[in-house]
């Protein structure tokens, strides 16, 4: 990330500036973009969904691609969350000094012990096969709820 982008962002979201650093890429072949809008709903945080705001990220990526570790840490094991309709989503927690996050629709590798950033965590489970027509992606949310974007 560039220094003065850095800055700008620390002083926006009043986060020290040594927090505020860009993760590495998550889907291998993408660049961290955000879910634009299909027949399912938006990517975006806050974007509004049938029960609710969306409270994580989605960031495109293709089935079964490579899930890189955004950044070093420790996996802290398996989660699952449940929507209205019943589906099941799984994932991975991952813990660090400054960061604690969520991702969901991925087939991790393992689900505890240390990582370093860029090392493959797993990889995409496809959503299509439950959600015709929906971009493929994996979901990232911050254990605290707020919004992962300025790490992006």
């Amino acid at each position: 990330m560039a220094p003065i982008l850095g800055e700008i962002l620390s002083n926006l979201f009043h986060l020290p500036l040594s927090v505020v650093q860009a993760w590495s890429v998550l889907c291998a072949g993408h660049h961290n973009r955000v879910r634009a809008c299909d027949v399912h709903g938006c990517g975006a945080f806050n974007s509004q969904r049938v029960n609710g705001l969306h409270k994580a990220v989605d960031l495109v990526c293709d089935d079964y691609s490579i899930i890189n570790t955004p950044f070093s840490g420790s996996l802290a094991g398996p989660v699952s969350r449940k929507d209205p309709a019943g589906n099941q989503f799984d994932g991975v927690k991952l813990l660090s000094d400054e960061h604690c996050v969520k991702i969901f629709n991925i087939r991790p590798y393992r689900y505890f012990g240390p990582v370093t950033q860029g090392e493959a965590l797993g990889y995409l489970l496809p959503l299509q096969e439950r959600f015709s027509g929906i971009t493929s992606h994996l979901e990232l949310q911050m254990c605290d709820g707020t919004d992962p974007s300025p790490f992006i």
